[in-house]
């Protein structure tokens, strides 16, 4: 049988069919696979793709014979990822804000590249998330490879960091550009976190990485190692609301044994509940970052949820209401 002049890629070409072309639920007889082997211009006859075949096992390609009937069938078995978690990462990316529409689109299209046609087939589908609205930082990519490198070469960044004003234009928060220490990355409330040292003012702080602009990688070896570890990250996410910074306050709540679940969500299952005086209520004390957006969180509870302690605390929410108010009348 002649060879075409694509046969040294054979192995290459039949492992693109049978990953392409077959899962659990199709299979392919081995006519079908030299047919479709001829349409990269490959030939082979059936012994070579018996080795061929035991060749792609041998790489880790689970490719499954099974006798049906008169026939062998084949079809590729376990893949690196199942369709399930192909499904859940096509759904993570479609719903992330952080990532923009066009790159949600090209990682999607890669991520459909590692299922067989018929199972790119339901990863073709749309998330509900109508009038989400996307970062239109395409730069945000660079920004976190940066950020890891720094931190994986153990350097301080300097960067300018953004935010949006009256004429819906990106200017810069400073004038002068901010240098810091990078330890670690994180998501919250739907944003990705840069958290670094900044050895100036002493302290940890958090930056929302799609506000960043023209990363560099310093030289200088990063600081605040120390202060870093003592510090607790998932501790920082529960107390902090939205990545909103503010005094690290104890406080005290009553709340309708109803919110018992919205208080477990919110602080986690390790806090301590107890009944109070109320019946139907019950009680925690919490760690929180006491800012505007914790007394809006307490206010968006309504009537369930109540400001116990401390008393400057609850004032504070009283008279944060007062001002509200007052802009009604």
């Amino acid at each position: 049988m002649p060879k075409g002049a694509n046969q040294k890629l054979k192995l290459y070409y039949l492992s693109r069919i049978m990953l392409e072309k077959t899962d659990d639920d199709h299979m392919i007889t081995m006519p079908e696979i030299q047919k479709a082997l001829e349409f990269y211009g490959v030939t082979a006859d059936r012994k070579s793709l018996y080795d061929d075949i035991e060749a792609l096992r041998v790489l880790g390609i689970d490719v499954i014979g099974e006798k049906i009937g008169r026939n062998y069938y084949y079809h590729v078995g376990s893949k690196q990822f199942e369709i399930a978690e192909l499904k859940l990462l096509v759904d993570a990316i479609q719903s992330s804000k952080f990532i923009t529409e066009k790159k949600s689109e090209e990682l999607i299209k890669k991520l459909t590249g590692m299922a067989s046609e018929y199972e790119a087939a339901q990863l073709k589908r749309q998330v509900v998330v109508q009038g989400r609205v996307k970062t239109m930082n395409e730069s945000i990519y660079y920004f976190v490879d940066d950020v890891h490198r720094a931190i994986a070469e153990n350097r301080q960044i300097r960067f300018e960091y953004m935010k949006w004003d009256e004429n819906k234009k990106m200017v810069r928060r400073r004038e002068t550009p901010y240098v810091v220490s990078p330890w670690a990355l994180t998501w919250d409330d739907e944003n990705y976190y840069l958290i670094a040292y900044d050895e100036e003012a002493d302290c940890i702080k958090h930056f929302r990485v799609d506000k960043l602009k023209s990363i560099q990688v310093l030289e200088e070896k990063r600081a605040g190692k120390e202060r870093f570890r003592e510090f607790n990250l998932a501790r920082y996410a529960k107390m902090s609301f939205g990545m909103f910074g503010g005094e690290q306050t104890q406080v005290m709540l009553a709340f309708d044994n109803e919110m018992a679940g919205v208080m477990i969500d919110r602080f986690g299952r390790d806090i301590t509940v107890r009944p109070c005086g109320k019946k139907g209520w019950s009680q925690t004390r919490v760690e929180v970052a006491l800012s505007d957006q914790f007394l809006g969180w307490i206010f968006a509870l309504g009537n369930s949820v109540k400001i116990t302690g401390p008393q400057e605390v609850a004032d504070l929410f009283r008279e944060k209401l007062e001002e509200r108010a007052a802009l009604y009348r």
